[in-house]
């Protein structure tokens, strides 16, 4: 099985819903191990749309990262993602963040997840899942890179007991 890390984020409609609804769906995919506090945090890229609620999921699977990919779409649009212009509003986001320590550049995949680096609403929740992880891409902790980045997001709710 291998160790991956995902994002989940919402900002359309009954945000939390959305969430528990795709973590339901998650736990069909593998084990997961942890689930991060959900933070609220304003919308990054286009900022002119309803803030999101966002978090990171660690789960055990034993899907390669295309297959992944695939199954995160599946999910999304299970959920009830409606398809929308680049980085705007959303029903449920989920992306691959961290897949072992493989680095994926492809038209159709990038891992490590291309922006997560730049994203307080990623390096938080990474981070309270496993303080010791490293940007297997730029070789520096995610606690240094979050010392560069600017937080604006604040905590919205504890999923402790979804597990």
């Amino acid at each position: 099985m291998k160790r991956v890390f995902l994002s989940l984020g919402s900002n359309v409609g009954d945000r939390l819903d959305y969430i528990l609804e795709a973590i339901g769906y998650l736990k069909g995919l593998g084990e997961v191990r942890g689930i991060s506090t959900l933070y609220e945090s304003p919308a990054w890229g286009v900022e002119e749309q309803g803030d999101f609620l966002n978090g990171a999921l660690e789960i055990y699977t034993n899907l390669r990262p295309r297959e992944l990919l695939s199954e995160l779409k599946r999910i999304e649009k299970a959920v009830g993602r409606k398809e929308r212009f680049r980085w705007g509003p959303r029903e449920i986001d989920l992306d691959i963040l961290l897949y072992e320590d493989l680095v994926i550049e492809s038209d159709s995949l990038s891992v490590p997840h291309p922006y997560m680096h730049l994203r307080d609403f990623v390096l938080v929740p990474l981070i309270e899942l496993d303080g010791g992880l490293i940007h297997p891409k730029l070789g520096l902790s995610l606690g240094r890179l979050l010392a560069w980045t600017e937080i604006r997001l604040k905590p919205f709710a504890s999923l402790y007991r979804v597990l």
